[in-house]
C-alpha cells in the first residue's frame, strides 16, 4: 500500500490530470459556483448556470457525482424530485474556484482588449496575404504568356 504517492498533472498518465480536467471544465466550475449557495433541483440548476443543454448538464452532474463532488438525492414523489448539493469534497473547491472567478471578473477588460488587438492583427495579416496573393495572380503588363 502506498503511503505517499507523488502526483504530477503534467504527466499524461497521472490520475490528477483527469481531476484537473474535470475541475477545469466550464460547466463544472459554473455548477459548483451555483451549488455553493444552495441545494438546487435540475431545472433550477439549469436556469442558474444558463446555456447548458439538458444532456450536457446531466453528463456533467453524473461525472461530478462519480468524482464525489456533488451528491444527488431522489425523493419518492410523483413527479420525481431530485436535488443536487455539494459534498464536503466539492465544498473544498470553493476557495480555489472563488480565486479563479475573482481573477476572471477583475481582468475581463484586459482580456477582451487583448483579444481585440489579436483579432485586428490577424485580420490585417489576412488582408495583407489576400492582397499579396491576388497581385501575384495577375499577369504583369508587358510579359508575354
Amino acid at each position: 500500500m502506498d503511503t505517499e504517492r507523488e502526483y504530477d498533472v503534467l504527466s499524461v498518465d497521472c490520475p490528477s490530470r483527469m481531476i484537473l480536467n474535470r475541475i477545469g471544465d466550464r460547466w463544472t466550475l459554473l455548477i459548483i459556483v451555483a451549488l455553493s449557495r444552495e441545494v438546487l433541483r435540475f431545472s433550477q440548476l439549469r436556469a442558474r448556470v444558463g446555456g447548458a443543454t439538458p444532456k450536457v448538464l446531466t453528463q456533467t452532474l453524473r461525472a461530478l457525482e462519480r468524482d464525489g463532488l456533488v451528491s444527488r438525492e431522489v425523493f419518492p414523489v410523483v413527479p420525481p424530485r431530485v436535488e443536487y448539493r455539494l459534498t464536503e469534497l466539492g465544498r473544498s473547491l470553493l476557495e480555489p474556484i472563488a480565486a479563479v472567478k475573482k481573477w476572471a471578473e477583475t481582468h475581463v477588460e484586459e482580456v477582451l482588449e487583448a483579444r481585440e488587438r489579436a483579432d485586428a492583427m490577424a485580420s490585417a495579416a489576412s488582408e495583407a496575404m489576400s492582397s499579396a496573393s491576388s497581385s501575384m495572380a495577375r499577369p504583369r503588363a508587358g510579359v508575354l504568356g
